[in-house]
């Protein structure tokens, strides 16, 4: 992946596909009982990311929609990280780092949909 950040590129984005790329390697090696909330995490967290850049190229309510949908798909990827660290079934500082990033995903995606 290319590092330099294009003048059209939100610096959410950049963070989403951070803590996207952290959440991925987190979960690769799950246990089987538990892979259907590691593929449901790593859409989540896939979408984030997707979702920031598709709103990011669109107009109006369109843009605002998918900007919505990566903060809702940044809060489900909380939930699963809870659950799989919970199971321990996953490295707890790994899954919390993965979970504050995508906190800060949250906050700057909320600042995007409501803006002063």
């Amino acid at each position: 992946m290319h590092d330099s950040q294009s003048k059209t590129d939100l610096i959410a984005y950049t963070v989403a596909l951070e803590a996207a790329s952290k959440t991925l390697a987190l979960v690769r090696r799950v246990p089987a009982p538990f892979r259907s909330l590691a593929d449901q995490v790593i859409r989540a967290a896939s979408s984030v990311a997707a979702s920031l850049n598709e709103g990011n190229g669109r107009f109006g309510r369109d843009r605002f929609n998918h900007w919505r949908i990566a903060y809702g798909s940044a809060k489900e990827v909380d939930t699963f990280l809870r659950l799989l660290n919970g199971a321990g079934v996953v490295d707890s500082t790994q899954a919390r780092e993965a979970s504050a990033l995508f906190d800060e995903v949250r906050a700057m995606t909320w600042r995007l949909l409501n803006p002063r």
